[in-house]
């Protein structure tokens, strides 16, 4: 009845997908290659996440 009140999941993780890759942007610049393969890995579970959470809707 009032799903309109409830968060978007998938736009919560676009958002914060979108926040680490600046991170990772960031990390790269700074030559921190560990570092930023590992952002970017945490980057693809999200990405696997919001794929998952837009098939189910589908």
């Amino acid at each position: 009845m009032f799903t309109f009140f409830k968060s978007d999941p998938i736009k919560k993780l676009e958002s914060q997908r979108a926040k680490m890759l600046q991170e990772a942007m960031q990390i790269q610049r700074s030559g921190d290659l560990k570092k930023y393969a590992f952002h970017m890995e945490a980057i693809d579970k999200l990405e696997k996440q919001i794929e998952d959470l837009q098939k189910s809707r589908s």
